[in-house]
């Protein structure tokens, strides 16, 4: 397995992962697969912010997980936060991936100078709650009833990591 920054030309395989948990999880909150002139704009607004994306690759080049963040709220004050996001591939879970992609997404942040990342998951969602647990993660809310799909109300707790953050935060 070897890691490496993914790009454009991985989009059908995120694509697929993305789509996956769409149709089969409330890991996603979409109702509608996505499509591939979204990941065009998802890339796009990756690269403006210089946000990376992240992947875990086999032999064959096949995508096993990626993870990334992006802006947690549209406000300057919340510039040193990012709200993170990670999906493994159907068929590479339970093989300790989701906590390596993790760790990952941590130290890309952390060396960028992020104070704090945000996980949104679904409370049901043991298997990435014990995750980001284990990765030093807190709770720190729950929204109750936030989301709808598969013809239920779907709970959203807030897990969060401090990180040491700039050595000098602005206001700029």
């Amino acid at each position: 397995m070897k890691q490496a920054l993914c790009d454009r030309s991985h989009s059908a395989q995120i694509l697929d992962i993305l789509n996956e948990a769409i149709a089969n999880s409330t890991a996603l909150w979409d109702y509608q697969p996505r499509t591939r002139a979204s990941m065009n704009q998802w890339f796009d607004a990756k690269e403006a912010r210089n946000f990376p994306v992240l992947g875990f690759f086999d032999e064959a080049e096949r995508l096993l997980a990626f993870g990334t963040y992006g802006t947690f709220r549209a406000f300057p004050a919340y510039k040193y936060t990012a709200e993170h996001s990670l999906y493994v591939e159907r068929s590479a879970r339970r093989q300790g991936l989701g906590t390596k992609m993790l760790e990952q997404i941590i130290l890309h942040a952390q060396g960028q100078g992020y104070r704090t990342l945000v996980g949104g998951i679904a409370t049901e969602n043991w298997i990435s709650i014990a995750t980001h647990v284990k990765c030093g993660f807190e709770h720190s809310g729950t929204i109750r009833q936030a989301g709808y799909k598969f013809g239920r109300w779907i709970d959203l707790s807030f897990y969060q990591r401090l990180l040491s953050g700039p050595a000098r935060p602005t206001e700029d």
